[in-house]
């Protein structure tokens, strides 16, 4: 029995066996179920309230919250605890299993390798994985140039650039997905082969195109024994990204000092300046999918093609990144004009488009790829498919973690079932 088979059998099984656990517990512990419910929310209710207020309105919340959370504990936990427990396991578990039996291995299309290739790796980044990883030893023992990005003061595309001048016909990069776009942008103009070396903090881009990202050396096997295929990059007012730009909360949280040591509170300290009563709101204006104009929620994300959200398997990975689409999603509940094609009221909206415009009175505090900038209006987004050439090591996946699950449930099981039933790997062919 494969791998793949071994866990959509587990994964099913756990499955169920979690879910009919879940509605006996249910049905046995009748009126606690519903009651933990209401507690839920009102400490939902109780903590959003709280993180748009500051000062004793927001301690005051946080500690209704707090009791809510409490109550639904001790309600569930009253009587039946080892059950419920297994009730979570069972379905976390399941998760798991259903996360290995949908892995992919894509066989990329053989290319002759770069002769010349060139590595371009920040110390810094990742909490200075190329250093721990020697890296530049690494690169020179499989024929790759390794250049380091020391100086205070060092432009990264000027030693692109001087690099590709000098003879370099292949460009990776060791560093965050800020550093990524830069050496990407250069690769696609020239049409040179790049790799994506794994070496910040999240690597969101080598995720989605299928780099392992716990292997930061064999990733640069992707100028040795690599195969190759063509993706998409973003553009915004002409400065591109390979993940995403972010509009209003993040945004406005990224530019404030401090946010690089304490993100977590940062974001938080923004909430109420930003969505709080006395907050400044986001004066950010854009057309939705119907044709009607609307004015931003909580926040904008438009994204190098479509990412998945609010899944339990997959979720913030890219099925593709060549659909030649943007993803654009908004949070919050927009205002818009005319009651026909108004956005529906929930947590965010999201559609694809090849192009996304926003207006504004002002410049736009954005995140692209995690990096604080000003952008001046309007922002105008479109995608470039299939511009750079990405090489990916055999040994890698080639492929996004989500580039074969299903959108629902009812299909995600019905595809478990299919995998359980067959003795075929789930394979990609690119």
């Amino acid at each position: 029995m494969s791998r793949q088979r071994a866990a959509a059998i587990a994964a099913l099984a756990l499955g169920a066996g979690g879910l009919a656990l879940a509605v006996v517990v249910a049905v046995q512990d009748f009126p606690r179920g519903p009651l933990a419910l209401v507690c839920v929310a009102v400490a939902a209710t109780a903590a959003w309230y709280g993180l748009l207020r500051t000062g004793a309105a927001r301690g005051t919340a946080l500690l209704v919250a707090a009791l809510g959370v409490g109550g639904a504990l001790a309600l569930l936990a009253a009587d039946r605890p080892l059950e419920e427990a297994l009730v979570v396991a069972a379905l976390a578990l399941s998760v798991v299993a259903a996360r290995a039996a949908f892995a992919v291995h894509t066989h990329l299309p053989h290319r002759p390798a770069p002769q010349r290739p060139v590595l371009f790796y920040n110390p810094k980044s990742g909490g200075g994985k190329a250093e721990r990883f020697s890296l530049a030893s690494e690169a020179r023992a499989r024929g790759i140039e390794p250049i380091e990005l020391g100086a205070p003061d060092w432009d990264l595309e000027r030693l692109v650039r001087d690099a590709v001048a000098d003879g370099a016909d292949g460009l990776a990069m060791a560093g965050g997905d800020g550093s990524q776009a830069v050496v990407a942008a250069i690769a696609a103009e020239l049409d040179l082969p790049y790799a994506c070396v794994p070496a910040g903090t999240r690597n969101h881009f080598a995720l989605d195109l299928g780099v392992d990202r716990d292997d930061v050396v064999g990733a640069l096997d992707a100028f040795v024994r690599g195969g190759e295929r063509r993706v998409d990059l973003a553009e915004v007012n002409g400065q591109v990204f390979v993940n995403n730009v972010s509009l209003g909360l993040y945004a406005e949280a990224v530019q404030r000092p401090g946010y690089r040591e304490a993100k977590l509170r940062t974001i938080l300290g923004t909430l109420p300046d930003v969505l709080g009563p006395e907050g400044t709101g986001l004066d950010l204006r854009w057309t939705g999918p119907g044709g009607h104009e609307h004015r931003s929620g909580a926040a904008i994300l438009v994204s190098n093609n479509r990412y998945r959200l609010g899944r339990a398997v997959g979720s913030g990975t890219r099925p593709s990144i060549e659909d030649g689409l943007l993803g654009i999603t908004v949070a919050g509940a927009p205002t818009g004009r005319g009651g026909r094609g108004r956005l529906p009221q929930r947590p965010w909206r999201e559609w694809t488009a090849p192009q996304f415009e926003v207006a504004a009175d002002h410049p736009v505090p954005a995140g692209v790829d995690g990096e604080a900038v000003q952008l001046e209006p309007p922002l105008r987004f479109h995608i470039r498919p299939g511009v750079l050439r990405v090489r990916v090591a055999r040994q890698h996946p080639g492929a996004s973690p989500s580039a074969t699950l299903p959108d629902g449930l009812r299909q995600s099981a019905r595809a478990l079932a299919r995998i359980a039933l067959s003795n075929e790997p789930t394979t990609k062919e690119s």
